[in-house]
C-alpha cells in the first residue's frame, strides 16, 4: 500500500455498508478467517453502494446495463480471528465515463485496526453486447456523490499504487 495508513478513527467515521462476527466456518488451516471472505465482504461492500445509487437488479433487468469487476487488489494488514468482530467501510475514487475505482476497507472492530483492503476497478456495461458502455446521468450523478464524500475527507484511501482508471 502507498501513503500511511488512515487512522482507526478515520476509517470508522465512513458509514459502514457491512458488519459481522467471524464466526468458526470462516476460519481456514491457519486460524484465521479465509480469504474468500475478505473478498466477499469487500466486494459485497462496493456492491452495495453500487444499489444504493440505482445499479440493482432492476437496473440489470430494466435497463440492461450493470458493472463487471475488471480488478481487484487484496491487500492484509491483520489477521481476523474467530469471534472478533468486523465492519466493511467502502470509498469511491474516481470514475471516467465507463469504469469506477473504488476500495472497501475491511475494519477489526475487536482491535480497533484495519484488517484488509480490497480495491476494484469496474466497467459499465450494457448487458445484451456485454462491452462498456457510457454510465447513465442519474448513475453517474449518484457516483459523483460518493466521489465528492471520498474526496472531502481528510485521510488518503489505502490504495496498493498499482491500480486506477485509464484515461
Amino acid at each position: 500500500m502507498t501513503g500511511n495508513t488512515p487512522r482507526f478513527d478515520q476509517m470508522i467515521a465512513l458509514p459502514a455498508v457491512l458488519e459481522g462476527t467471524v464466526t468458526p466456518e470462516f476460519i481456514d488451516l491457519n486460524g484465521h478467517m479465509n480469504i474468500r471472505h475478505y473478498l466477499e465482504y469487500g466486494a459485497v461492500g462496493a456492491d452495495s453502494i453500487c444499489r444504493a445509487i440505482g445499479m440493482d437488479e432492476d437496473y440489470r433487468s430494466r435497463r440492461r446495463m450493470g458493472v463487471f469487476a475488471a480488478e481487484h487488489h487484496l491487500s492484509y494488514q491483520r489477521e481476523l480471528r474467530e469471534g472478533e468482530k468486523f465492519s466493511v467501510h467502502v470509498r469511491f475514487l474516481e470514475r471516467t465515463d465507463k469504469a469506477l475505482h473504488a476500495v472497501s476497507m475491511l475494519l477489526d472492530r475487536s482491535n480497533e485496526r484495519l484488517a484488509c483492503t480490497l480495491e476494484i476497478v469496474m466497467v459499465h456495461v450494457a448487458m445484451d453486447s456485454r462491452r462498456a458502455t457510457p454510465l447513465p446521468a442519474d448513475i453517474a450523478a449518484g457516483l459523483d456523490h460518493e466521489i465528492a464524500r471520498s474526496v472531502n475527507l481528510e485521510w488518503r484511501a489505502p490504495l496498493c499504487g498499482a491500480m486506477g482508471l485509464r484515461r
